[in-house]
């Protein structure tokens, strides 16, 4: 088989991967790709070759057959020219290759070698992927001197140009991995000789089904497991649920089998193993339900923010990765009886939307007013971000950020749970849950826009669209986001129908 440094990496995080890329690539599961991820690795890659200057880059066309001996070729023709920065500097050996992201050349003729990543730290997956590179280049007939990587530096705020010397951490780690690279050609081989068997090879289920990679086979793999399996087991550590299988108890029907595996669960986990198992009905605390909306005053918001993160920020007071605010839904009731009213902001294209959602925010919020969110750590947070960066708007801001309740707790703290939950107080799982028939709470139905994920791409790629694409894409924004406060509202009203005292019979 061929090598390059992401097979390296994924071999040594299951070798069994590259056999099933191989002989099964039917079996894999596209869902476990981030395009958001892979979209970034690239903008960040491409912003990071300027960061030592001026320099070349190899090219390289996917298509072509022979692109990677033209590549490795391109290259000794650039070191031969005297060129001293390299983008994506090509070496081939044998059935070994590898791209290095930037390569620099020092006065005696050894290599700087900088792995480009666009997360904000060094993980034990990049020093594979660095010693891999190293071995090969050196197997080359090139010395390296140093071996680094170059990650986001999350501290970095910008004001003004694009600093890449502060955009970007540069760590050299070059001991570590002088000291892994003796040992890369056994590994190699090892990859290579489970990737290169006849019958599917065994491997048991284990945390490479998970780090640092979710496993694209991972289905596969799993497949003679019961459903449900401890892997569906709400907040359990999958180093747990892997001791668990282990030990034989790979499902809910074998956890109520062994005491001493039961036990070991939390009182939130031993409930959904208990109410799947003996399917029972809703479990429901009819007064600390009643407690908890005792203490919610009319009139009464819901709040939902959208947000989108760029590794790149793209203005002033934006650090990378921060979550941006880019819109927010508002259902609000002035009584228990009163008409349910609804307002929405949406952030200007192209533009920091921060400033004019805080704004719309202190417009549309009277002081004093009780608002609900669901897991209202994320929005408080937003919230007081948004003060932090308007300290004209500060008091405003917090006085709505201080009377935010949590709309979740009856569902976190255990007083309100049904099996079809399956361990989640997300809201997608919560809702349906609740209303399992009803189209008009179906997130399915939307058009364009169906989770937070596709929220935030599409409100950072609106500038990629046509206006009359935007419109479109503002529209699904929009409505998406309104569901988010509507389904508080719907699940708000199940909470109180359902913790009222039941009513004497006329026979009582």
């Amino acid at each position: 088989m061929y090598f390059s440094k992401s097979k390296y990496t994924s071999g040594i995080q299951c070798p069994k991967m590259l056999w099933m890329q191989r002989n099964m690539p039917e079996q894999f599961d596209p869902t476990c790709m981030d395009e958001n991820v892979l979209t970034t690795g690239n903008e960040v890659g491409d912003l990071a070759t300027g960061y030592y200057g001026p320099f070349v880059e190899v090219t390289f066309d996917p298509d072509d057959k022979e692109r990677f001996a033209k590549a490795a070729a391109e290259t000794q023709r650039l070191l031969g020219a005297g060129e001293h920065v390299i983008c994506e500097a090509t070496f081939r050996l044998g059935n070994h290759y590898c791209m290095v992201d930037i390569l620099r050349v020092r006065a005696d003729g050894s290599f700087d070698i900088t792995e480009v990543k666009s997360s904000t730290s060094m993980k034990d997956v990049y020093y594979h992927d660095l010693a891999y590179q190293c071995w090969l280049v050196e197997r080359c007939g090139h010395r390296v001197a140093s071996a680094s990587l170059m990650h986001i530096n999350s501290a970095y705020v910008r004001q003004g140009e694009l600093d890449l010397q502060q955009l970007f951490s540069v760590e050299d780690h070059t001991d570590v991995i002088r000291a892994m690279m003796p040992h890369v050609a056994a590994r190699a081989d090892a990859i290579a000789a489970v990737a290169d068997a006849e019958t599917e090879p065994e491997a048991p289920l284990g945390l490479q089904c998970f780090e640092p990679y979710l496993c694209g086979y991972r289905q596969w793999c799993h497949r003679a497991l019961p459903s449900p399996s401890v892997f569906d087991i709400g907040r359990l550590r999958k180093k747990k649920a892997i001791a668990l299988i282990e030990r034989g108890v790979p499902g809910f029907e074998e956890l109520l089998s062994d005491p001493d595996a039961f036990d070991s669960l939390n009182e939130k986990q031993q409930t959904q193993v208990l109410a799947e198992v003996n399917q029972l009905s809703p479990l429901i605390d009819k007064a600390e339900v009643a407690a908890f909306l005792d203490n919610l005053p009319f009139p009464l918001y819901f709040l939902d923010f959208e947000t989108f993160q760029e590794a790149v920020p793209s203005f002033d007071g934006q650090s990378p990765f921060e979550q941006v605010t880019s819109q927010y839904s508002l259902h609000w009731l002035d009584g228990p009886n009163a008409p349910l009213r609804h307002t929405e902001f949406l952030g200007e294209t192209g533009s920091d939307p921060r400033r004019a959602v805080a704004e719309a925010l202190c417009h549309d919020i009277p002081r004093d007013a009780c608002i609900l969110a669901w897991n209202m750590g994320f929005e408080k947070s937003r919230i007081k971000r948004m003060a932090e960066l308007y300290p004209d708007l500060s008091d405003r801001l917090m006085n709505i950020h201080n009377n935010i309740r949590d709309l979740m707790t009856p569902f976190q703290q255990g007083h309100v749970y049904l099996r079809e939950m399956h361990g989640s107080c997300s809201i997608k799982a919560v809702l349906p849950a609740l209303f399992p028939n009803d189209p008009q709470l179906d997130y399915h139905t939307l058009e364009g826009v169906h989770n937070g994920g596709e929220a935030a791409s599409a409100f950072r790629d609106l500038p990629k669209h046509t206006p009359e694409q935007q419109a479109v894409i503002r529209e699904q924004l929009l409505r998406y986001c309104e569901l988010d406060t509507l389904a508080m509202v719907k699940i708000w009203k199940w909470l109180r129908d359902n913790s009222a005292p039941e009513k004497p019979s006329l026979n009582s």
